[in-house]
């Protein structure tokens, strides 16, 4: 039985909690861990599961179909670590409709909004979030795919790769230098569908935790006028503000990971007879799982610090890489240390902790890597000693 009393804290509210155990005997209900070969199917099944229960309401506003009058990042966090400790490809779905149709949530117009937001929150579209380059990586100002100005649209080349839902997605988020100013200055968001001519999924990219990944590249792409989000050269600030409201979220599905794993070893040690005696009454399997319990717990009280920050109106730049960091970090390590309590079955391929080992891996490196990470929780707390 996973813990709960977690929800207790006052960073909740009581439909919070509801929130937390009404999807919880949902995906008990609906989910497995397992997941079949043809991953593009699953999400898009999973995408169908998770609009018929309401859930993808959670990452769109109420105008636009949701239930929060603005997203209520306590609730996505609720819902992340909730789903991951369920499904990671669940989790996946769900964290790729949020950041890729946030950008749209936070500057778009009202057209773009109205067209997007309610397909998202229904499962009738897939949304994406286009912002990686092979050569720029972590330093997005220094991008090279660009749009310029052609007669009333836009004219876009380059290329962008490990773009979740890439080969799936009915849209993207694309990110792109439109030459403003330098550096970050000069870089502009824009809405751009699936079946635009001049975009090529070039590549599906194969990685460690099955997940619709490819390189998308476009080649005198041209798009209209109205395809711009917001005012351009806004676009890297644009980029930052909807990773500031999803990256406490990472910290969360690491969460769950983490939470399933001690769960998992739990069971195992409590389950398990070696030398006479249970494996749970071995002092170092005690230390282990002492160490797991403090990890979660601390991981859970900065993940969601970070979400409270935030949705009672302040910046939460710093609490959010807080949370990320060593949320990711210590669900590594929790995992690692189920793994040594499980023995062998731990690494045989299908055991729920054997590929949480392999589901964690990428969130210490997306939305913004663990040493990215260390840089701004390092320049937040300079500036505030100055």
């Amino acid at each position: 039985m996973p813990d709960t009393t977690f929800l207790d804290w006052p960073f909740f509210e009581d439909h919070h909690r509801a929130l937390a155990r009404d999807l919880d005997a949902w995906c008990a209900a609906e989910l497995d861990h397992h997941h079949g070969p043809d991953i593009d199917a699953e999400c898009r099944t999973l995408v169908a599961k998770l609009a018929g229960g309401g859930w993808l309401r959670y990452a769109v506003p109420a105008a636009h179909g949701g239930v929060h009058d603005r997203l209520d990042v306590r609730s996505l966090c609720l819902v992340r670590e909730t789903l991951a400790r369920h499904s990671g490809l669940a989790d996946f779905v769900f964290a790729m409709q949020g950041l890729g149709s946030g950008t749209v949530q936070l500057f778009g117009s009202d057209e773009q909004r109205a067209r997007v937001l309610p397909r998202v929150a229904s499962g009738q579209a897939i949304a994406a979030f286009a912002l990686t380059e092979l050569k720029s990586g972590s330093n997005v100002a220094a991008m090279e795919t660009t749009a310029v100005p052609d007669g009333n649209g836009w004219r876009v080349d380059g290329a962008k790769t490990y773009i979740s839902n890439g080969g799936i997605a009915d849209h993207y988020v694309l990110f792109a230098r439109t030459g403003e100013a330098p550096g970050s200055k000069g870089i502009s968001a824009f809405l751009v569908g699936a079946d635009t001519p001049g975009l090529e999924i070039a590549e599906r990219i194969q990685v460690m935790a099955p997940h619709p990944l490819a390189t998308l590249r476009f080649d005198g792409m041209r798009l209209p006028g109205d395809a711009l989000i917001g005012e351009a050269g806004r676009g890297f600030a644009q980029a930052m503000a909807t990773l500031d409201i999803f990256r406490p979220t990472v910290g969360a599905a690491a969460l769950g990971f983490a939470r399933r794993a001690l769960d998992d070893a739990t069971e195992r040690a409590c389950g398990r007879e070696l030398f006479g005696a249970r494996l749970a009454d071995n002092p170092i399997t005690q230390f282990k799982l002492a160490e797991m319990a403090l990890d979660v717990d601390a991981s859970a009280l900065l993940v969601y610090r970070a979400a409270w920050t935030r949705d009672t109106g302040r910046r939460n730049t710093r609490e959010a890489a807080m949370g990320k960091l060593f949320a990711t970090e210590a669900a590594q390590q929790v995992i690692d240390k189920a793994i040594q309590i499980f023995g062998g079955l731990g690494v045989v391929t299908g055991v729920p902790v054997e590929s949480l080992y392999r589901e964690v891996r990428a969130l210490r490196i997306y939305e913004g890597a663990s040493e990215v990470q260390k840089i701004v929780i390092a320049r937040q707390h300079l500036a505030a000693a100055a």
